[in-house]
């Protein structure tokens, strides 16, 4: 396995592969049109060095083109660019968001579906029907989309379960997230059976998987609804127990009574389901890596519940777990929504 290499060595490597077989000469004047004030001499020995790690090799007569190791070590580097993207849009996001639950005004964390004009009235009946579940209120902005980049012709966007750690951190608690969770939900408040809180929006049996994204290089939220793992079907057609995603975050036990209260102020405003565990609570869980200095808090926010219904109706063309950030002014309730809607024309 080869050391783990710089950045500066894994964009050497993406020149190579998308000009190799090619010589130092031109290698050094690429790189040096990427930004790298580097010496010729450098370029010569690091390629060298690259051959010796049987990362790349000499074609006779043309220069060095990449070895089936040299790509595979280069799409393990473009996983971990990706995955450092991941986190630092994350924490981008996280650290723009002004939303008061208690006011319930400011800036949240979106997510995005692009859905066709066709499939809209059967996607706002859906979060309707969503909403009358202790899940509810799902409050959904329904605008146009804004270039023709877009995949569909109108943006169905709702606030990310990530807007939950962006009130924390305004409030000085840092939770971190830990895992992306299959859970087993239940539409029905159910009583306390522990000393903390009763879960809140809805009864979060149990977790079916545990996903660390620690390795990942896309959202695993969205890994687990393409995968078809999620069942909210059953939730919405029969009233039963299904299977949907949410997220757990860990943060300082010493901040429990603020945080708890925080995110229950925040799911009465904005909906989804939550659960609380202090760590004493948490060997349940398929990880049970959480310490004594940690409490837990398991979200299925109301983005989560939106990409995973729309995703198993098959109504939405793409989606964005992270969208960016939108005023909570600018989410409305679907009734308005779909009471603003024109109605739509009868054949003759």
């Amino acid at each position: 396995m080869a050391p783990e290499l710089e950045r500066r060595t894994y964009d050497l490597l993406r020149l190579v592969d998308r000009h190799g077989p090619i010589g130092s000469i031109q290698l050094f004047e690429l790189m040096q049109l990427h930004g790298y004030d580097i010496k010729d001499r450098t370029i010569r020995l690091r390629l060298s060095e690259l051959d010796d790690l049987g990362l790349t090799e000499k074609v006779p007569g043309q220069g060095r083109q990449l070895t089936t190791k040299g790509r595979a070590e280069l799409e393990k580097g473009d996983v971990n660019t990706r995955l450092e993207q991941l986190r630092a849009r994350i924490a981008t996001l996280t650290s723009r968001v002004s939303y008061d639950p208690i006011d319930d005004s400011g800036a949240l964390v979106a997510s995005t579906a692009y859905l066709p004009e066709a499939n809209v009235d059967e996607a706002l009946e859906l979060i309707e029907r969503l909403g009358d579940l202790p899940l509810g209120p799902i409050l959904v902005s329904l605008e146009e989309s804004r270039d023709d980049d877009d995949p569909g012709d109108v943006r169905l966007t709702t606030a990310s379960s990530i807007t939950l750690d962006g009130v924390l951190l305004a409030h000085g608690v840092d939770a971190n997230i830990s895992n992306a969770d299959l859970l087993e939900y239940e539409p029905r408040e159910t009583a306390s059976t522990n000393d903390v809180v009763p879960q809140q929006g809805g009864h979060i049996r149990r977790h079916i998987d545990v996903i660390n994204g620690e390795g990942s290089s896309i959202d695993v939220v969205s890994l687990l609804i393409e995968a078809g793992r999620t069942d909210a079907a059953t939730i919405l057609e029969e009233g039963e127990a299904g299977l949907l995603v949410g997220d757990s975050r860990e943060f300082p036990i010493n901040r429990f009574e603020e945080a708890r209260d925080l995110a229950v102020a925040t799911r009465r405003s904005l909906g989804g389901a939550l659960e609380f565990r202090r760590p004493r609570e948490q060997s349940h869980l398929p990880s049970g890596t959480s310490t004594w200095a940690f409490g837990s808090i398991t979200y299925i926010g109301p983005g989560e519940l939106l990409l995973t219904v729309l995703s198993e109706y098959g109504l939405a063309e793409d989606w964005e777990t992270l969208s960016g950030t939108i005023e909570r002014s600018e989410l409305e309730s679907v009734q308005s929504i779909r009471s603003a809607r024109p109605e739509p024309m009868l054949d003759d």
